[in-house]
């Protein structure tokens, strides 16, 4: 919890006409400075005007720190390099949910939770079986999680802290898992593959996605690690638009599985979560074309073009996304290790390097983003694109699950955003047009 009378770094000034308004300025443990303009409208009777809400701080966090132009990235103090070093997947959402690192026990500990909770009720499949085989995975994983918390009546809480919470939590980031391999199953044809408990949370992934009849799925241990790495480095982004949409209905005081689902809805936009989709349709297009890469680079850099590169560069980041160093070396890796041959892979290498050492993609600081890394790896484990959403939002669960606890143990109120209208003035009902 924060204490805002120890944030407070002096006064900010508005002028309204002769009048003036003194608002405080909150400062941030980072040295972030934000002016707190929550008694505006009490004392104005004004609102302020931000679409999309980019200048607008919802919420004081203390999970997530980023730091675009320097590119940094901390969840809970540590640096996203060390905790991709030194961590698996459980232990940082451990971190992400909790605010501190487990110890061993509470790492195992934790495990046997999600160990416990990993499979779906068996009325569940009959569920899935009601979805078309082409149903989107994302469409699948938004309803299955509102219909796992109508088969366990212990998830009707919104507790925010004690066995309640997080037995929900487990059951959360654990069954998420099952669902989305359950999804890829049944859009395959296949039957089901329950979790196998001593496998560890990556390996039993692959293995309810992959495994077949008579012949078990053998995880490389450099998939296994760059499956780790995907999941670590999108635990948490701050307040994205998924984020965002997790704590605004999480507000109304609804189940945290709820509140998830809505943020798989958000997630599931392609300027969202499908930007590593996009990619991969790039370097198909650009293969199928037979055209030289040179061609799609003069189209980029043409400003009367509407040519884009996609994965470069990227909204919150001016400098080098910091996820997107540590993906990229994993990438190396599993391509020399597993000699795999794919030419959209030999089209991504020769972009990759295009744009590092390009002036144009240089000055203007777009360099290869999380999700130019994230489709090529996805694509190399074997994932078919339709999933990489899917993917995406099993790695963003514990920030999505903390955000939802941290807004309710900060006793926020209901959301409840202003406007400014536009529409007609006031007119006269056309009763005589009505009658005719």
């Amino acid at each position: 919890m924060y204490d805002r009378e120890k944030m407070k770094e002096g006064k900010a000034t508005l002028e309204i006409g002769k009048k003036k308004i003194k608002l405080d300025i909150l400062k941030g443990t980072e040295g972030e400075l934000g002016i707190d303009i929550s008694q505006l409208r009490a004392k104005t009777k004004l609102i302020t005007v931000d679409e999309g809400y980019c200048n607008t701080g919802s919420c004081i966090s203390d999970i997530t720190f980023i730091n675009g132009e320097k590119g940094i990235l901390r969840h809970r103090g540590y640096g996203i390099e060390a905790l991709a070093e030194n961590c698996r997947f459980v232990e940082v959402a451990y971190l992400i949910i909790y605010g501190e690192l487990p110890t061993p026990k509470q790492a195992q500990n934790f495990s046997l939770l999600l160990e416990k909770h990993s499979d779906l009720h068996s009325s569940l499949i009959n569920h899935f079986e009601g979805f078309p085989p082409d149903a989107p995975p994302m469409a699948i994983m938004s309803a299955m999680l509102n219909a796992t918390m109508c088969l366990h009546k212990e998830l009707l809480n919104t507790s925010s802290k004690g066995k309640v919470f997080d037995n929900t939590a487990a059951h959360l980031i654990s069954k998420v898992r099952t669902i989305a391999a359950w999804a890829y199953r049944k859009a395959n044809g296949l039957t089901f593959n329950h979790p196998n408990p001593f496998l560890k949370y990556c390996e039993n992934f692959l293995h309810m996605m992959f495994s077949m009849p008579y012949n078990e799925y053998v995880v490389h241990p450099d998939v296994e690690k760059a499956l780790n790495l995907f999941l670590i480095l999108h635990a948490d982004h701050e307040q994205n638009c998924s984020t965002s949409s997790v704590r605004l209905v999480g507000s109304s005081h609804t189940y945290l599985f709820s509140s998830v689902s809505a943020g798989v809805c958000a997630l599931w936009g392609p300027l969202h979560g499908g930007a590593n989709t996009a990619v991969i349709k790039m370097l198909t297009d650009i293969h199928k074309t037979g055209k030289k890469l040179s061609h799609y680079i003069e189209m980029a850099k043409d400003k009367d073009n509407d040519y884009r590169l996609m994965g470069f560069g990227h909204r919150v980041y001016k400098n080098f996304d910091p996820r997107a160093r540590i993906l990229k070396k994993q990438v190396d890796k599993m391509f020399e290790s597993l000699q795999i041959d794919d030419p959209l892979l030999e089209i991504a290498k020769k972009l990759e390097e295009i744009a590092l050492t390009d002036d144009y993609f240089i000055e203007r600081k777009l360099y290869p983003n999380i999700d130019f890394y994230s489709g090529i790896l996805l694509r190399t484990i074997g994932i078919p694109k339709e999933m990489y959403p899917v993917l995406f939002s099993i790695g963003r669960m514990p920030g999505w699950i903390s955000n939802w606890r941290e807004m309710l143990m900060q006793k926020h109120p209901i959301g409840r955003p202003r406007q400014i209208y536009n529409g007609p003035a006031p007119r006269d009902f056309p009763i005589d047009k009505m009658n005719k």
